[in-house]
């Protein structure tokens, strides 16, 4: 028995879930499973795969049992080898650099073992969306850097690792025309749209978790991935498997998930939305509709759930916290789609906003910074008590300069983009206060993630927190202390 360690992002701090063979054992099946489906829509060979996967230290508990984050113990059971090759997806990158102590140093050499086998990559993996995105904009940092080591079959200084660097010696080799054929591709590159199929020639697909708060990054996966096809991984958490994507012709954003019944026994919740904020509900946008779960036939195609799941690793009943909507059927087991999680994320008065709340906020707001060909890299969120009546803050973090108007303009519109009833009218009555929008300076985020790195966490499961509560109080002050420019909403002057 081993403890899985979720990221803390969400709430600030860790908590543990158990860990069995039998977990592992629907881990696999899960993959294989989704596998099936994916491979007769993009079928690949035998060749490689470029997986940006990392594995954090694990440690031992006060009862004797290891514990590691859950990315972590998959990646160190050694089923996990066997069963990758049974479907095709072998990570080009040795071992020494799966586990490797300094996370950047793990991510550079990802990036320079998939250009030494640049032919033969079939498929680009990640855990979550973020991480590819997070791969890739390191390499636009850092491509002439690589470059050079594949020209001079000499490894970057910057690796100080040894294990890494004796691992790597084998691998590289010099070769200048292969540098120079990289080189040559990246300068021709308008914006890096396309990056990814120029570099991997024979990549059939972008594979990892794109859904909830994965979605933002889509956009700038896109731009990498040019027409390389995005497929969303299925879906599951720290606490265990649910379902499978047995559509990955879809796009990420519509995904669905068949429920594989028999990897744990599953219970949901029917749900509604609370109205105009008139229900005294403090943590969670949605009431429940009876305190009597409903079983996995019994659920109605449109209606929404709260996920109950109990598993083989020791939960009982354990509540989720994920909302979903049954879309369909496959045979008899209902297809998912995930909606939110069930708790708030932004609340004051009377209003409920939902971490999609915010994403859609954010997505019509950061419109207004195409036309100076910007974009908003990462963002989080913030209520301010501080002052009377409280206000929400937005954090932005910006690829570049824009002008004074255009932030001025994108704070008035993500002001007017919630469009809760309750938000509306509050503001409108001013018992909260105007929104501010909090533009942070560069590398912020990489700071965020780079605290959690130093907590234990796996970038593999990191996620960036949507919002910052009383709990992640470092986190807080580290996007208070960025702070570049500020600027408060006058959309209900």
């Amino acid at each position: 028995m081993l403890d899985y360690c979720s990221s803390g992002t969400t709430q600030g701090k860790p908590k543990f879930v158990p860990f069995n063979d039998e977990l592992m054992e629907t881990t696999l099946q899960t993959l294989h499973t989704s596998f099936a489906f994916r491979n007769r829509e993009y079928p690949i060979d035998n060749g490689k795969a470029l997986q940006f996967i990392y594995s954090s230290k694990q440690i031992k508990t006060k009862g004797g049992l290891f514990a590691g984050t859950a990315t972590t113990n998959l990646f160190r059971n050694p089923k996990y080898k066997t069963g990758m090759k049974a479907i095709q997806s072998q990570s080009c990158s040795p071992d020494e650099v799966i586990f490797g102590a300094d996370f950047h140093q793990s991510l550079y050499c990802h990036l320079l073992c998939g250009l030494i086998f640049r032919e033969e990559i079939q498929s680009v993996f990640s855990t979550f969306a973020h991480s590819i995105v997070h791969a890739f904009r390191t390499f636009e940092l850092v491509w002439e850097e690589l470059c050079a080591d594949i020209r001079d079959g000499v490894l970057s200084s910057r690796i100080t690792d040894t294990s890494i660097r004796n691992v790597m010696a084998k691998l590289l080799k010099p070769n200048p025309g292969l540098a120079d054929l990289i080189h040559q591709k990246c300068l021709a590159l308008t914006n890096w749209y396309g990056l990814v199929p120029e570099l991997f020639p024979n990549v059939k697909y972008i594979y990892g978790i794109m859904t909830g708060s994965m979605e933002p990054y889509i956009k700038k996966l896109r731009q990498y991935a040019g027409e390389v096809p995005l497929v969303s991984a299925d879906y599951g958490s720290s606490e265990g498997w649910i379902g499978a994507n047995i559509n990955p012709k879809l796009p990420p954003q519509l995904a669905t998930y068949a429920v594989l019944p028999n990897i744990g026994y599953f219970e949901f919740i029917p749900l509604r939305e609370s109205v105009n904020g008139q229900d005294d509900m403090n943590e969670s946008a949605f009431l429940y509709m009876g305190t009597k779960p409903v079983g996995l036939t019994e659920v109605k195609i449109g209606e929404e759930y709260e996920v109950v799941i109990t598993n083989g690793a020791g939960l009982y009943r354990y509540r989720l916290g994920d909302v979903v909507r049954v879309v369909g059927f496959h045979n008899s087991t209902p297809e998912l789609k995930f909606v939110c999680r069930s708790n708030l994320v932004l609340t004051i008065n009377i209003d409920k906003n939902t971490e999609n709340d915010l994403q859609l906020a954010v997505e019509e707001a950061a419109k207004i910074l195409t036309d100076q060909k910007l974009e908003v890299v990462d963002f989080s969120s913030h209520v301010d008590l501080s002052t009377e009546p409280g206000h929400y803050v937005i954090f932005w973090e910006v690829n570049g300069d824009a002008s004074e108007e255009v932030l001025k303009q994108c704070c008035n519109r993500l002001d007017k983009s919630f469009v809760d009833a309750g938000y509306v009218s509050s503001r409108k009555v001013n018992t909260i206060g105007p929104l501010e929008l909090r533009v942070v300076h560069r590398g912020t985020f990489q700071k965020i993630l780079d605290h959690f790195l130093g907590l234990g966490a796996a970038v593999s499961q990191f996620k960036t927190p949507r919002c910052v509560g009383p709990n992640n109080n470092t986190v807080l002050q580290i996007l208070l202390n960025n702070v570049a420019k500020s600027y408060f909403s006058t959309a209900f002057v």
